[in-house]
């Protein structure tokens, strides 16, 4: 594997876990919409850093459950994460766009306990990337 695309990993983990501590830090300020994207941006970073890390030089995609499916082409551990990365990505539209509701707004529909499911399955995804991308050599 060329090197810089390990290196590109540990940049694109380290975005994951900045949106995490962004989450947690907009869940203080009951902010529970962009909480639960910021969630999904964290383990959707954090699956791309793990294909990075075994040498896929192009990375596509928003979808964390899509993400997942191709690392877990690689490495079949990835099915313990699977549930979580599926429900993760309705709060990648719904969570920003009026639109993307049936009714209400994004600021108004999302609640606290939304938020934190959302960031136990996010820290659950980067950790286990994380631990991943540690045993790439």
């Amino acid at each position: 594997m060329r090197p810089d695309l390990l290196k590109e990993a540990w940049r694109w983990l380290k975005q994951a876990e900045r949106d995490f501590m962004d989450a947690c830090f907009v869940l203080s300020g009951r902010r529970y919409n962009l909480c639960c994207f910021l969630a999904q941006q964290s383990a959707e970073k954090a699956l791309k850093a793990y294909l990075y890390a075994k040498g896929n030089e192009e990375v596509w995609g928003h979808s964390v459950a899509e993400l997942c499916a191709d690392a877990y082409k690689i490495d079949k551990d990835f099915r313990k994460i699977k549930r979580q990365s599926n429900s993760l990505d309705k709060y990648y539209i719904p969570t920003r766009y009026p639109n993307g509701l049936p009714g209400g707004i994004p600021s108004e529909v999302y609640q606290r306990q939304d938020a934190k499911e959302a960031l136990t399955k996010a820290d659950r995804i980067i950790k286990f990337v994380k631990k991943k991308i540690e045993e790439v050599k």
